[in-house]
């Protein structure tokens, strides 16, 4: 037997793709069981950005303003994550250089300083190997093992929580949806002919604009979020792979040295 697996993003488009005949549904019958009334047509007023943006708000009820909150606690997030990363990231390889041609050069100190110099967390981890450059592969190996799981979480620090705002977003705004359809079912219901179409109207409001507010929200943290994931990973990835390099430095210099010990004995 096969099972049904739908994912967060499928089942949240069905939902609105419902929610949103539902409620085209709701205004055809509203429409016919409307009575005829003079259309009267009021002067255009042209909005500018800012009194658009608060009709929109206004328009859409409480749950504007709540995805509105964790947009930009998101926002704020992504900001502070950005400007870490932007301190934490260093060319690699340009830093790998340069401790190769101290170390083969027997410039063991120089290198240290040279990655104490850095802000960067690759500078960090190779600082911590180097310290350890005249004791065995194996302590080595520990220290730069110990320093990659001490930088580790500073990469990915709140990233799960700029994916629960993305998450949030899009449920706050069904909810919103939801919201909007009850005040419409109310209308069609309860009030007179005369007020379902406002009533109607202000209710398929609610439930549009939170909806759009909610995707506008999700869609661009998640965005940000694939980002700096991506970001991260490149920056672990660096650490690993120029780990390995420095332990196979070090290792190979100290090969060296004893052959060259063995030859002048």
């Amino acid at each position: 037997m096969k099972r049904s697996n739908l994912s967060f993003s499928e089942l949240s488009a069905k939902s609105i793709l419902f929610l949103f005949t539902l409620t085209i549904n709701i205004s055809q019958v509203s429409a016919q069981e409307a009575p005829m009334q003079e259309v009267v047509t009021d002067p255009v007023v042209q909005e500018n950005i800012f009194q658009w943006a608060a009709r929109f708000m206004n328009d859409g009820g409480i749950f504007m303003w709540v995805i509105a909150i964790v947009w930009c606690l998101g926002v704020a997030i992504a900001d502070e994550r950005l400007k870490k990363y932007f301190k934490f990231d260093i060319d690699g390889a340009s830093l790998m250089g340069s401790i190769k041609k101290h170390v083969i050069g027997n410039q063991v100190q120089d290198a240290i300083q040279h990655c104490s110099e850095s802000p960067a967390l690759l500078a960090f981890v190779m600082k911590n190997g180097l310290k350890r450059a005249n004791q065995s592969k194996e302590q080595i190996q520990d220290a730069l093992e110990a320093s990659i799981l001490e930088v580790v979480p500073q990469i990915e620090k709140r990233l799960a929580y700029l994916a629960l705002c993305a998450n949030l977003s899009t449920l706050l705004g069904l909810l919103g949806t939801i919201q909007g359809l009850i005040a419409s079912f109310a209308a069609v219901a309860q009030a007179e002919a005369s007020q379902k179409a406002q009533l109607l109207a202000e209710g398929i409001a609610v439930a549009m604009n939170t909806t759009a507010l909610g995707l506008i929200s999700a869609i661009s943290l998640m965005v940000i979020h694939s980002f700096l994931t991506t970001r991260g990973e490149k920056m672990i990835g660096e650490i690993e792979e120029n780990s390995v390099k420095l332990l196979d430095l070090i290792g190979t210099k100290k090969a060296g040295i004893v052959q060259s010990q063995d030859k002048a004995a």
